[in-house]
């Protein structure tokens, strides 16, 4: 009874129990109308649901054109001015003149910069506070109706079109300025394709999905795997979030760009106002302030608020549209403004309404525009059948187990401590996934199965010293220990060559094969540190006993 107490009470056997208990208590087992559930998250081949596969579109395009020749075409035309040269090309500024009447405000209606005038003798000189890089950038801008992003690249600097735009159409708008397309590359940088992910990441999780693998294919594609929702549902919540931008009313149904998703730096949860309207608040950055209130001086937005709504657009659809508050407008003729707020509505109604705009707002501003190009689906009955085959499959592998340790040593007293260790060691890979709320698709539980596999033969290889006696004698305390140590030297080293292989597959893969590292991994820490420990000290209990 002494001895049944000091294996109790052993701190092997003790972090074994605490690893078995902590881990049931994540994977949180309970009874529910079809059966019994639990917080493990399972993959799209386990659960049934949808695949998409998403093409980012956009182009990257290096551009040999004269910054002057731009500024001129824009300007002569806008000006209706065929007289306009360039007189100076500094490298933050440019100078023209012209002979017509012009406001810094006509000036800076095409976005190149802020302006200050000069007049003289019945000439204006115009300077325009910009660089060469972004003129080509703002003339892309207005003439493809497209976010261009400035990228540094090996030969100097080229542009990222963010919208699908194709070779014929770059060079038709270059034509005008005599512009030359030196290369011209369908798709986006690394930088937009990660942004991208994260942004499509953080939309699925805010609508109540969580873990969803979202995985990057090259620079263009990305798959993502939606366990338990439908084609249709999967289709509108992944691919209709696209790019995302706030203009402003001009007159009747003319507006005009103000900033896109990405100078808003934080969006509120919805909330009442005194008079029970819903609303959902919102920060800008302090250039997204800046280009606001720039772009409601320019339209006269603050003098007559009511007449200047401010609109938001996903993928071009408009999503909101409300005039901007007098005491709004009020704040932006002193100073930038940062936090807004948009308001939907009373009721449930209006309450539904401020939950998708807040969806839209916080994730919804993807740098591009995306296109799905692939999809499919695996019902839900396929799902729990592989769910039940793997379950079958573990049982039918423990029993097989089983036959083959009796067979081996003839001790129906190993058997038992072997089965609760290994199975105890599934319990703790499954907390684990649990815990990070982890998707186990077949490649985990392929490596779970290997990691069992892995286990035996670390638990045969203590099982075998510890049965290794010398004329049927039973070892004595300090042999005993000599060769718990030998087993456990052999142990470690296959352990650290395993992890070892899988350490570059979890860094380097992508999707399956980064799962499969990574439980690999995780199943052998848990076997070595804690499973295998636990084994030796029930392993010699038993042999003193019998």
């Amino acid at each position: 009874m002494d001895e049944e107490d000091s294996l109790i009470r052993d701190p092997r056997i003790l972090l074994l129990i605490a690893g078995i208990i902590v881990s049931i208590i994540l994977i949180y087992p309970h009874p529910t109308d079809g059966g019994i559930s639990t917080s493990l998250n399972y993959g799209l081949e386990l659960e049934g649901g949808s695949w998409l596969q998403l093409e980012l579109q956009g182009a990257i395009v290096e551009i040999d054109s004269n910054p002057a020749t731009i500024i001129e075409y824009e300007y002569a035309s806008r000006l209706n001015d065929s007289d306009l040269r360039v007189t100076e090309v500094k490298t933050n500024s440019i100078r023209f003149v012209t002979s017509k009447e012009v406001t810094e405000r006509e000036i800076e209606d095409l976005r190149y910069g802020a302006a200050s005038l000069l007049v003289e003798d019945g000439r204006t000189t115009v300077a325009i506070s910009t660089t060469e890089e972004g003129i080509v950038r703002t003339y892309l801008q207005n003439k493809l109706d497209s976010e261009v992003k400035i990228l540094r690249v090996e030969n100097g600097t080229a542009y990222e079109i963010r919208t699908n735009t194709s070779e014929s159409e770059i060079k038709q708008v270059l034509t005008p300025i005599n512009g030359r397309l030196i290369t011209y590359t369908r798709g986006v940088s690394e930088e937009t394709r990660d942004d991208t992910k994260e942004i499509l990441d953080a939309k699925l999780n805010a609508i109540g999905l969580k873990d969803i693998p979202i995985r990057t294919v090259g620079e263009d594609y990305i798959l993502i795997d939606l366990a338990g929702v439908d084609i249709a549902t999967a289709m509108r919540m992944a691919a209709t979030p696209g790019k995302f931008e706030i203009r402003i009313q001009i007159e009747g149904n003319e507006t005009a760009h103000v900033l896109y998703g990405d100078q808003i730096e934080h969006v509120g949860i919805p909330q009442q106002d005194e008079h029970n309207v819903w609303g959902v608040p919102f920060r800008l950055t302090q250039a997204g302030a800046e280009e606001l209130r720039e772009a409601a001086l320019r339209y006269n937005a603050t003098t007559n608020p009511s007449a200047h709504h401010l609109m938001m657009y996903l993928d071009k659809k408009e999503v909101f549209s409300g005039p901007i508050a007098p005491s709004l407008a009020e704040n932006i003729e002193k100073t930038p403004v940062k936090h807004l707020e948009a308001r939907t509505g009373m009721d449930e109604e209006g309450h539904q309404e401020a939950k998708e705009l807040q969806s839209h707002l916080r994730a919804g501003a993807l740098p591009v525009n995306v296109k799905v190009i692939g999809s499919g689906q695996v019902p839900a009955t396929l799902g729990a059948r592989f769910k039940e085959q793997l379950g079958v499959a573990g049982i039918i592998t423990l029993i097989a187990v089983a036959l083959i340790v009796y067979r081996r040593y003839k001790h129906r007293e190993i058997i038992i401590p072997m089965l609760l260790t290994t199975t105890g060691e599934v319990v703790m890979i499954l907390g684990f996934a649990a815990a990070i709320n982890w998707q186990l698709d077949l490649a985990s539980i392929t490596a779970i199965i290997a990691v069992i596999g892995t286990g035996i033969d670390h638990l045969i290889i203590i099982t075998d010293e510890v049965l290794h006696q010398e004329k049927g004698e039973l070892p004595t305390e300090k042999i005993f220990k000599d060769r718990i140590r030998k087993a456990f030297t052999i142990i470690f080293a296959a352990a650290a060559t395993t992890i070892a292989a899988m350490i570059p597959l979890g860094y380097m893969g992508f999707g399956a094969l980064r799962g499969f590292a990574i439980v690999t991994i995780v199943g052998v820490l848990i076997g070595i540190l804690i499973a295998r420990p636990a084994y030796g000290a029930i392993i010699k209990h038993t042999i003193t006993q019998n």
